[in-house]
């Protein structure tokens, strides 16, 4: 199974929240921790994963709405 990030955060109760809007609409999901923020005192930055075939329906479901302006 092939995993692609589909957003990066500053804090890893971000990606946290995403992967759960995504487990309403039961997309499989993983947050993963990168970067060395924990270990400099700047918080968790965390990666959220999904399959690559549920790429695209999680991008349109964690992207803002469009102004309709």
């Amino acid at each position: 199974m092939s995993w692609i990030v589909v957003r990066t955060t500053q804090a890893r109760w971000e990606a946290e929240l995403m992967q759960q809007i995504l487990a309403a609409y039961d997309i499989p999901s993983r947050v993963v921790d990168i970067g060395t923020g924990v270990y400099c005192g700047q918080g968790s930055q965390a990666a959220l994963q999904v399959r690559s075939q549920d790429q695209w329906t999680a991008l349109l479901l964690l992207s803002s709405p469009e102004d309709e302006n």
